[in-house]
This record gives structure tokens, sequence and C-alpha cells, in this order.
């Protein structure tokens, strides 16, 4: 991968408005001192350089000086590379050579001035005063001519002199057009650093401001390294540069160069500049560090003061210096965290192998105490870790098996996973593993993983974990139980993949596993799972008669979870019969069986049946209060990000969304997580659209970058992602994209379905809504072979929405009412692609959403109220605008308050309930005089915005609902009133007046 050298500034935008206002300050003849300060690494450099160029933009003259690490041996260097550097540009021939030649001790400075020697060769022997009333006497000079920005760079190693000179200017600084801007490490100001004191004195003055850049945000930071890299990353790639990264951009920058040559390894370059940090300090801090290192990221003291082997006094010294050079930092009340991971990262590869052994050795040893075992939560991870590198694989693989069990008990469904998943890879490695374990066989222990994989969300690892189990275990008959178990789950996990014909096979084996006699709940548990994944056939016979199968296999074996999980694969059958009221019961009998019996898997599988038939068919509060306790329920367990935990949270979101509750919505879709790293999350982060869309958040772009390398592995996130950005083109007006994505969503629910289903109705309608736009902007055009494609286009769209509500694979299931009100649209928008918008259409679509579905009804209102409009039915167009923009308005819907706006302006209706103005809208008489626009109308003015982009009279009148010749009429006044003898006159005189661009709307 090619990394670019710079990017755009991302990130920083709040700083740089500061520093900008700063320089609008220092231009009115405010002189200010700025003092920016952050991390190696973190963006200083780049946000001046942003600053330098806008800077030369607004008229200043900058110079620019930096520091070096030699500074203490050369005074007053920042000062003379500013002087050099100014000396070889612009400014040269300009007030810079003639204030240098009134002022020799200046010249003296640069090397190359004639009669002039290297900077600072004897600069000790300079009377300071004079030499700072010459800089002060020099910038006021400059400053005189045009505004001036001193940047000085890295002050953390500026010369004493230096120090001083900025504190002089700071305090002598008076009316002078000057900005001075000066950068230091705040890593590298360690408690006794020079530096200190004089930013204590400096930020007590009036006319100083500091700027203190923190880490970037992911988000920034994602922007950033995409920019640089000029193309999609791997999501994978992204999220471990970011994470490791920490918001430093030139650590981000080194780790995405070296990503792909030496993955997980930190790049030889950036592993110096940090290590270079730590070579100033005493042996015994160094070792501090090294134990530190070893420990991790964050260090227990006593388990550090331990390992370290040094005296509690010398210990305690060496802390302390590392903590001064902050390289560590206090971390609660136990120890200490390293300032950055990575740095941390750089000490623990640079130990020797032995060295590394050895301490790995020394902290599980300590770890190993009983005592400390007992009461510290998260010791038995720490000890399998530190027994790996130590290569005591025994106590390893043990502690490893212990750290699961313990994860598990503690709902932290990931962690386990791993603890079970190293102790299989040690399992070939040890004697007697299973005593070692407690007793845990081989196909136990991985059972336990893939579960653990699952319940964390990583289905795709489930499923090959569980695959190599079956695979190990052959025909099952020495464990049957574990076979039948392996093999349920696995068809379970299979469904969520959508491997439909695999989950089948996997199921049938699951129940071939185990004989019919005794009863047992894992065969019903196994012939539940089976109907299950029967039921993504067509033929829905097999599908219920297994389901009925399991149903009486589970009373058998006295297993009311598994006939709970039965009565949902009915209940789904029973709702492709379209028997909603059965299945709704169906589903309610489950769900209250299962939560009795707390099997949580199919209490949530009952849930989230229950919920989605319930916001489907309207019943929005008891679809909300069903998703919200299942989604307690699996964040309980750790299962919100396993199949069904998910599926709760995304219904209980959609309840609030569609119940116009948009606060208690959009906090909840802040919980879902921007960086996505897993189909599960990038499902989440996909429905978080819905409201980010509908309110124009600048968080559209944030999950936009995630998510779009997931589009390609997840048909779901694909689905519900494209067709929200097609719903984003749409409202910021360009309709070409919002046709693209449509059309990219409609395909790949055609490749998912093989064929069309009632998810498809909401894409197609989005679409038609993007091509009857450009339909009506090509009649205003007069582009009519433009228009006959797009209509075509139209007609074949909206048949998609027919069939996918008649959907042909179910064809007695029922459409609920979003699936009503999305095809009422999709017939509204095919009308107004043909050229009509009769109201009758668009009443339709509200009548279907009705007051429930509150975003939903308020943008049919829209529609129809410009319909209505059209039709000359002008008072309930005012009505049913005055109600969507009420609606719009409360729950923060800004793009459809804008576009209800757009309209009331173009219509001449009111979009709020006030009283009507007086007068024809005319201007005074008084301000004639002065305003050659002020004799027109209020009207004449919505026409000359629009002639004054080129129009013709048909597109003014289409664009206004009038007709072409009132346009015509409206045009004539308009030149005869302002004098005009033409159209491009009258244009020529409305840009004069500051008349601007009408804003783009959505038809």
């Amino acid at each position: 991968m090619t990394v670019a050298v710079q990017g755009p500034l991302v990130g920083r935008q709040a700083e740089f408005g500061r520093l900008r206002a700063l320089l609008r300050d220092a231009a009115a003849g405010r002189p200010v001192v700025a003092l920016v300060s952050g991390d190696a690494g973190v963006g200083k450099t780049r946000l001046v350089a942003e600053l330098s160029a806008q800077a030369r933009l607004d008229g200043f003259a900058v110079l620019t000086g930096r520091c070096a690490e030699l500074a203490d041996t050369v005074p007053y260097l920042p000062l003379a590379d500013a002087l050099r550097e100014a000396a070889a540009g612009p400014l040269a021939s300009g007030p810079l050579t003639d204030a240098l030649a009134a002022r020799p001790v200046l010249s003296r400075l640069l090397p190359d001035a004639p009669g002039g020697q290297p900077a600072g060769a004897d600069t000790p022997g300079f009377a300071q005063q004079q030499l700072f009333g010459a800089v002060l006497g020099m910038l006021s000079d400059l400053a005189e001519a045009s505004p001036v920005l001193l940047i000085l760079e890295d002050l953390h190693w500026a010369d004493r002199s230096t120090r001083d000179l900025v504190t002089f200017l700071s305090r002598v600084l008076h009316r002078e057009r000057l900005a001075i801007v000066v950068t230091y490490r705040t890593d590298d100001l360690h408690r006794r650093h020079p530096l200190r004191p004089v930013l204590v004195e400096l930020t007590r003055l009036p006319s100083v401001t500091t700027v203190a850049l923190g880490p970037l945000s992911a988000s920034a930071m994602a922007e950033h390294l995409t920019s640089l890299s000029g193309g999609v990353l791997d999501t994978e790639i992204l999220d471990s540069v970011i994470t490791r990264a920490e918001g430093n951009a030139y650590y981000a920058e080194e780790l995405l160069a070296a990503a792909s040559t030496c993955v997980g390894e930190l790049p030889a370059r950036l592993a110096d500049l940090l290590l270079a940090r730590t070579e100033r300090l005493s042996p015994a801090a160094q070792q501090v560090l090294r134990v530190a290192a070893v420990t991790g990221r964050r260090v227990d003291d006593e388990l550090a003061r331990q390992a370290s082997g040094l005296a509690a006094a010398e210990y305690d010294d060496a802390v302390r210096e590392a903590v001064a050079h902050q390289l560590l930092v206090p971390d609660g009340e136990r120890g200490y965290a390293f300032r950055h991971a990575l740095l941390r990262e750089a000490i623990y590869a640079d130990l020797l192998p032995g060295e590394r052994t050895r301490l790995h050795g020394r902290l599980a040893e300590l770890l190993a105490d009983e005592r400390r075992l007992a009461e510290v939560r998260g010791t038995m991870a720490e000890l399998a870790r530190h027994s790996l590198a130590s290569h005591d694989i025994p106590r390893a693989f043990g502690s490893s098996v212990a750290a699961g069990q313990e994860a598990d008990r503690l709902a932290a469904p990931a962690e386990a996973h791993r603890h079970y998943d190293q102790a299989l890879s040690l399992w070939d490695r040890v004697e007697d593993p299973e005593e070692l374990s407690g007793g845990m066989t081989r196909g136990k222990l991985a059972f336990e993983s893939a579960v653990s994989a699952a319940a964390s969300g990583d289905i795709i690892r489930a499923v090959q974990i569980l695959r190599r189990v079956i695979e190990f275990i052959g025909d099952g008959s020495a464990v049957p139980t574990l076979r039948c178990r392996a093999g349920e789950r696995l068809a379970y996990f299979l469904l969520d993949l959508d491997e439909d014909e695999a989950a089948i096979a996997a199921a049938e084996a699951a129940v071939a596993a185990l004989p019919e006699e005794p009863p047992t709940w894992q065969r019903a548990r196994a012939l539940g799972t089976h109907a299950r994944a029967l039921l993504t056939m067509k033929d829905e016979a097999p599908a219920r008669a297994q389901a009925q199968s399991a149903l009486a296999a589970a009373r058998a074996a006295s297993a009311p979870w598994v006939e709970a999980d039965a009565l949902v694969t009915l209940g789904q059958l029973s709702e492709r019969d379209g028997r909603i009221e059965e299945a709704i019961d169906l589903f309610t009998r489950a769900h209250q069986q299962a939560l009795r019996e707390t099997v949580l898997d199919v209490e949530l599988r009952a849930a989230f049946q229950l919920a989605r038939v319930q916001l489907e068919w309207g019943d929005l509060d008891a679809a909300s209060s069903t998703a919200h306790h299942g989604v307690q329920r699996a964040e309980e367990a750790g299962l919100d990000l396993a199949p069904y935990g998910y599926d709760l949270q995304y219904l209980h979101y959609l309840a609030h969304y569609s119940a116009g509750d948009w606060e208690h919505a959009q906090s909840l879709a802040d919980g879902f997580v921007t960086r996505v790293a897993s189909p599960a999350e990038a499902r989440l982060s996909a429905m978080a659209l819905f409201i980010d869309v509908a309110r124009d958040r600048p968080a559209v772009a944030e999950r936009q970058t995630w998510l779009r390398s997931f589009f390609a592995k997840d048909r779901f996130t694909e689905y519900i992602g494209r067709g929200l950005l097609a719903e984003h083109a749409l409202w910021q007006g360009d309709q070409q994209t919002a046709a693209a994505e449509a059309e990219a969503t409609v395909r790949a629910i055609e490749a998912y379905d093989r064929g069309f289903s009632p998810p498809v109705i909401r894409p197609a309608a989005v679409g038609l809504c993007a091509l009857a736009d450009l339909a009506w902007q090509a009649r205003a055009a007069g582009d009519a072979a433009r228009v006959e494609a797009l209509v075509r286009s139209a007609s074949d769209l909206v048949e998609v929405a027919r069939e996918g509500a008649a959907f042909p694979a179910r064809p007695k299931s029922v459409l609920g009412v979003d699936g009503r009100g999305w095809l009422a649209r999709a017939e509204a928008e095919w009308h107004r692609a043909q050229g009509g918008n009769d109201p009758g259409y668009w009443q339709a679509v509200v009548d279907v959403f009705g007051p429930g579905f509150v975003y939903e009804t308020a943008r049919s209102r829209w529609r129809l109220a410009e319909a209505l409009t059209a039709a000359g039915r002008r008072d309930e167009a005012q009505r049913e605008l005055l109600l969507a923009a009420e609606a719009a308005e409360r729950i923060g819907a800004t793009p459809l308050r804008a576009a209800l706006s757009d309209l009331a302006r173009r219509a001449r209706l009111a979009d709020r309930p006030s009283p009507a103005a007086a007068g024809d809208g005319s201007r005074a008489g008084g301000a004639a005089a002065r305003d050659p626009l002020a004799g027109l109308t209020e009207r004449e003015l919505e026409v000359l915005r629009l002639l004054a982009t080129g129009q013709t009279n048909r597109e003014i009148g289409a664009e206004l609902f009038i007709a072409p010749k009132t346009a015509s009429v409206h045009v004539s006044n308009i030149l005869a009133k302002l004098g005009a003898g033409s159209r491009t006159e009258a244009a020529a005189i409305a840009h004069a007046q500051g008349v601007g661009l009408p804003a783009r709307r959505s038809r």
C-alpha cells in the first residue's frame, strides 16, 4: 500500500478555527500569542502549516523558524531560521530587507549576509536588550506594510535566550498587527523542564491563548488514513492502526505504511523514535520500564516492584523519574500505565529474548499466589499470558481454561473464546490435558470456544471451530451427545450466515446422532433447529412437520424451553400463511415460556420474532417494550452481539424511530459503534443511518467509511446501508447517486433472495423518487429523449416493487404497515415520474402510515402538500404542510424541514402558524432610492432568482407551480421595473445586488 505524504487537515477544525480568529484579531491591530501544545506526532506542525497557508492567502507576511535539539548551544536558532527562510523567499526584496538593513544586529544572525557570520557565533556578547528591541522594531516595521505571522516551532528545545525573547514579545506587544504562534511537545515537558515556568508566566498574560491538541478521534483518524491511502482500506487493518495509534496521526501514518510488510510489528523508525525518550533515564528507571513493558499497558505497582529486583526506595525513585518524564502516568490507586501503548510495544520489542522470558517467568510466579488468584479478578488470565510467554506450557494451558471459565461467569464471551482458543492450541503440548483442565475433553473445550465466539458476534469463527469439532469426533458414536450439540449449533449459526443448504444438512446429521429413545432435550433441540433450517425452503410442509416433531420430542423430554423454540417456528409458518393474529399468539406463548425456563437463546429468538411482527403491524409501543426487555437480558449475559442480541437492539431503536421518539432513538444509535469490525457491529451501524440520514448528521460520512467494506461481505448490511445512503443522496439533491445506490440495493436483494421479496419495496421507492426528480428536470429542460429513458427505468423499478409486495415465494404472506406504506409511495413516485402528481396517490401513503409512523407520515404530507398545490387546492395544501412542518421540527428532521420551507417559499404558503403578512410583499419606499430591487414583489424576486440562473420560462413555471405564460408575464414586469433591456441584463443586476442562487431542492 502507498501512503501519500500529506492529506487534507482533518479532526482539527475547532483548533484551526480558533487560530484563524486570532489571525483576524492580529490583522485588526490586536497582537496575539498562541501556545500550541501536544504530544509528538499529534499534528502540531500540520496545523501550523495549514495556518501559514491560510495566513498567506489573507495577506500576512509569514516567518517560520524551528528549534532543534542542539538549540542550547545555538542561541536564537529559531529566530535565525525564520529570518534566513524569509530572506530567501518573497519577503527578501520588500520591507524585510529594509528592516534588517536598519538593524545590523539582526543581519548578523544571517550566515549569508555581507560581513555576516554563522548564527550565534558571538551571540553571548550581544546586548540582549539591544537585540530584543531590534526584533520588536523589525516586526513592527513589517506589520506596518502587512499583518505578520511569526511561527516558532518546538519551543521545548529552545535555548534560554529564545525563551526570554518570546516572553519579552508577549509582554510588550501593544497595537502591532502581529500574531506569534509557538508550538511545543507536552510529552517532553518533565517536571523540571525549563520551559514549564515560562509557560506558567505566559498563560497569565491577556494576549496569550493556549491551544492544546489532544488525540484525534477515531472517525477523524479513519478519514485521515483513508485520504492518505488513496483508496478504501481493509477494515481490519484500519481498525488495528487506529487502535494502536491512539489518536496520534504520525504514529498512525507509520503503522499504516508498514502494515503491508510487517503486520503486527512496530516500524523500526517509529520504534527508534519512541526508544530515544527512554535513553535519557537512569539505569534503574529503564529497568522499571522494562518490567512494566512485560507486565502490560497497565502496571500493578506492587507486582512491578517485586519483579524489578530493586529495593523499595530505589524503585520509588525510578518510578518517579519515569513519571516525571511522562513515560508512565498514574493509573488509579494500584499502579501506572504507559502514556502511549506504542511506547510499551517498543520497549518490549527491544528486550533480549532471555531477558523477556525471565521477566515473564518471574511475573508468573508472583501471579500464581493463591491469595492473589482468589482476590484479584483477571489474575488467571494474566497468569496464562505470562506462563505462555515464559514457556511454562502446562501452567499456561490450565490457567487458560480457568480464565475462559471465569470470563464465562462474568458474561465476557469474547475473552472466554480467546482463552479457550489458546488452551486448544496447547492441547497437544501437555501431558494429560483432561486432568489439567478439570476433566474437560478436547471436543467439549472446542465446543465451548465456538459457543463463546458466536456469543461475542464472531459467527464465522464459531462455524470454523464447530466444523473442526465434527471432523475430529467423526461419526460421533463415541460421543453422540456432543456430536448432536455441535451439529445443532453449527446449523443454527450457518443460518445466520445464509448458508441454508449446509444448515439443513448439519441439522439432519445432528438429529441422526441421537436415538429417539430415551427422549433427550438435545435431540429435541436438534429437531427444532432442523425445522428452523427447513423454513428456508419454498415448500413449508417439511418445516411444519419437523416443528411438530420437535414439539412432541420436547414434551417427552420435559424440555419446555425447546418446546418454546418449536412454537416460534410454528409462529413463523402461521405468519407466512397470512394468519397474523395466530402468529402473534404463538410468539407470545413461546416468549413467556422461554422466560419462565430462563433459556436465553430461545427467549431472545422469541422476543425478536414477537417484537418484529409488532413493529411491522404498527404496534410500536409493544414492539419497543418487547425489544427493550430482550436487549436488557442479552446485555446481562454478554450476548448483545450474538444472533438475536443485536437484532433486538435494532428493533428497539427502530420502534422509537418509527414512533417519532427520536431523542431516545438517537441515544440508542449513538451506542452503535462506528468503527465496525464484525458483521453484527456493521448491521447495527447501518441501522443507525436511519436517524443520521433523517437528521443530516456528520456521522453519515463516518459510518459510510467503515461500512463500505462490509457491503460485499454481509448482504443485510448492504441492504440497509446502501438503501439509506441512497436516501441521503436524495436529500442532498444528488439524484444520480441516489438512483445508483437504490439500484445496487435492489440487485443485492435479488441476488440474496433469488427473486424479489418485501424488503425490496423501500429501495425501489427511493429509486423511483430519484428517477421522478430527474424526469421532472428533463421535462423542464425540454429533453424528451431523456424523459422517455427515465420513465422506462421507472417502469421497470415499479414492477420490482410490485413483485416484491406480491412475494411470489410466499404468496399467502401479508404486508405489514411499513411494507404497504412504501408500496403506496412507490406507486405515487411512479405516477410522478410519468409527469402527473395526483394528490390521491399521496393521500393513500399518508393513510397507510397514519399517525403512528411519525416521520414517514410527515414526509408523505410534504409530497401531498406539493401535489395539492399543483392541483390548485391551496387550503388543503396549507394544512398538510403545517402538519408536516410541526412534526419535522419536533423530531429534528432537518432535511425534511428545509424541504418544507422551500415548498412554502415556492408555493407562497406558510411553513409555520402565524398571522398572514400584510401587503403584497413590496419593499418600503425609503429603500427604493438605493435598491433597484425595491419595487419587486416577493413573487417577482423568486422569479428573478431563477431567471438569474439561466432558467427558461417553462423551467421557472415548473419550479414555482405556475404556468409558463404566467412566468413570462412576471419576467416582463421584472424587466420593466429594473429598466433592463434583456434577461441577461436583469440577471446581471440581480447578481450585483447579491441575489444568490436558489437552493437545490429534491422533488
